[in-house]
């Protein structure tokens, strides 16, 4: 099967939760009648307003929401694609592979997925889409990311899953040059706020100086900073 990634932006402003009502009560169900694998949503939602490390730009439309869904050949996007654009103002979609970097219960941060599908995941999901710097050909980009930054963010970050998705090729018109979309879920919104628990300083300020420098140099290694764009989201496993 293949995976399609799709990204909703809309105006600032707008409810949140009716955004995710919508979605979930009203969108989700006609994408459930067709013959799908697993789906997720993250959803910007009452419950998910907590300010990441990197705001999103003032004077950008705000994502509200991924909608990822597996199927048996993209080819045949058509018809979910139409129930899609019924939210939000702009739309992309993606072909991506997955990598399961850590499921629920892979590290001491979270307890093995015990709640039902449709019901909101504990914790905060940060979703944050990367763009490849042109001074890195693809393979120099995607050897960091996967061989650097991963085991770095790992051994340093509280995260209770980590969902890498590395862009195959957009299947929108239009759709921004995002090379890859990484989910990562956070116990409390404190662990995403506090600085001495997103590094896991544990107190001590050489701890967090160290590690702060150490993610830093990581993520300069392959990113532009002022390109990376995160959002705090509600987390929907749909159908697993």
């Amino acid at each position: 099967m293949e995976k399609l990634i799709y990204l909703i932006w809309g105006e600032r402003g707008s409810d949140p939760d009716a955004i995710r009502n919508q979605l979930l009560e009203d969108c989700l169900p006609r994408l459930l009648e067709h013959d799908l694998g697993g789906v997720s949503l993250y959803v910007d939602d009452s419950d998910s307003d907590v300010p990441t490390p990197m705001p999103w730009p003032a004077d950008e439309a705000p994502l509200l929401a991924e909608v990822a869904f597996w199927i048996d050949c993209y080819d045949r996007r058509g018809p979910l694609e139409e129930i899609l654009s019924e939210v939000g103002e702009r739309r992309a979609g993606y072909l991506v592979s997955e990598s399961m970097y850590t499921d629920y219960g892979g590290n001491r941060w979270s307890r093995a997925r015990d709640w039902p599908d449709g019901k909101r995941s504990p914790g905060v999901f940060m979703l944050t889409l990367l763009e490849q710097p042109e001074r890195l050909t693809y393979p120099e980009w995607i050897s960091h990311w996967h061989g650097v930054q991963s085991p770095v963010s790992e051994a340093m970050q509280p995260r209770m899953r980590y969902v890498r998705n590395a862009v195959v090729f957009p299947v929108t018109p239009e759709a921004p040059n995002y090379k890859g979309i990484v989910e990562e879920g956070w116990p409390t919104p404190e662990h995403i706020t506090n600085p001495d628990l997103f590094y896991t300083a544990e107190g001590s300020k050489e701890t967090l100086q160290n590690n702060i420098t150490r993610m830093v140099e990581s993520v300069q290694g392959f990113l532009d900073m002022d390109r990376i764009r995160s959002a705090t989201l509600s987390e929907y496993l749909i159908r697993s």
